[in-house]
């Protein structure tokens, strides 16, 4: 889940409400998100929610019941998905597959042996994300009107790249390599429901701001310096160096000034010298200060929601509870009428001017 720098956050990091994003257009990072809805949302003994034929169907539930939490809210969601992971990134997702495969096993036998909360704490270790249901959440986030920016490669990068040019305002993900990627704004626990378990213990999780140049600022670092101490500590496209954490690194980076001159200086952490490749260096320096994003997408704007199609695919397609699904849509209803008398309003005014 990208660099590990929650200790170093803390000076800067604020808790904010809905309130403070309204009218606010927010890059989410759709896979992130996705992937949260499949670890959580899922039935006693840990099983993924399905319909009759067995297809998962977690995703859509969390993502109609949130999205519409957003847009009651009055925020603006732009869903951004990730395009082609970088060459960088397969070891991540191969070491992902591993720890997933070891986890079901484990899920499979707390069930048989009725013990649901283990079967449940390693079935969130299960998810998976396949292409059909990546089409069908992108065909319900559309269907509810919102719109959807496809990066080329990383969805963090992409949505970077669209706060640094005014199409949205922050970027919205647990992963802090949203950082490392040039985002000026971060959210996380970006949800109304902000809580998870622990243990036996639900904790409650506050929305979390952080600002990229507030960060720097209070570090005394550069956003490369940030970037090499994502080297250094592990992120998704290089596992780091063992034994460095985020504040070794830090004091390092502040120490020496940069990676290079840490190399060249044959630095040793607990007696043990750091070495690494320079042109994998510079690969991973480039991957983050001078991504592949997709620059010609068209700006995002909300669209009419379409019904119709929503109730096709969550009621038809997957068996959701009518009821459920129309007490969603109703919320919706509410929304699109005032969109329609503000706009009638509005028309009016002219009319009269």
């Amino acid at each position: 889940m990208g660099i590990k720098i929650s200790d170093l956050v803390k000076e800067v990091k604020r808790t904010i409400i809905f309130e403070n994003l309204l009218n606010k257009n927010i890059a989410i990072d759709a896979f992130n998100t996705i992937y949260q809805f499949l670890a959580i949302i899922r039935q006693r003994d840990g099983t993924a929610l399905m319909d009759y034929q067995g297809n998962v169907t977690s995703h859509l539930s969390g993502l109609f019941y949130r999205s519409i939490n957003f847009l009651e809210n009055r925020i603006k969601p732009i869903y951004v998905f990730d395009g082609t992971p970088s060459e960088l990134k397969l070891e991540t997702i191969l070491e992902r597959k591993n720890i997933k495969l070891a986890a079901k096993k484990k899920m499979i036998e707390a069930q048989e042996a009725e013990d649901f909360r283990e079967a449940k704490k390693f079935a969130q270790m299960t998810s998976k994300l396949d292409s059909g249901m990546i089409e069908e959440s992108k065909k319900l986030i559309e269907s509810m009107g919102m719109p959807i920016v496809q990066a080329s490669s990383e969805g963090e990068a992409q949505s970077a790249y669209m706060v640094s040019v005014g199409d949205a305002w922050a970027c919205a993900s647990q992963d802090y390599d949203t950082l490392l990627f040039g985002g000026q704004r971060l959210i996380r626990n970006f949800a109304i429901n902000r809580s998870k378990k622990v243990k036996d213990t639900t904790v409650n999780l506050e929305i979390e701001y952080i600002s990229l140049s507030k960060l720097l600022q209070s570090l005394e670092i550069t956003h490369e310096q940030l970037v090499e101490m994502g080297i250094l500590i592990g992120t998704d496209f290089f596992p780091g160096i063992k034994g460095i954490g985020q504040k070794i690194a830090l004091d390092l980076i502040k120490k020496y000034g940069s990676l290079e001159s840490i190399l060249k200086s044959n630095v040793k952490v607990r007696n043990k010298e750091i070495l690494l490749e320079p042109e994998l260096v510079a690969r991973v320096k480039n991957l983050f200060l001078s991504p592949d994003v997709e620059k010609n997408y068209t700006v995002p704007k909300s669209k009419k929601i379409n019904f119709e199609r929503i109730e096709e695919l969550l009621i038809e397609q997957h068996n959701f509870s009518k009821q459920r699904v129309e007490n969603g849509l109703n919320r919706l209803r509410k929304l699109d009428s005032k969109k329609t008398q503000v706009s009638l309003d509005d028309f009016l005014k002219n009319s009269k001017s």
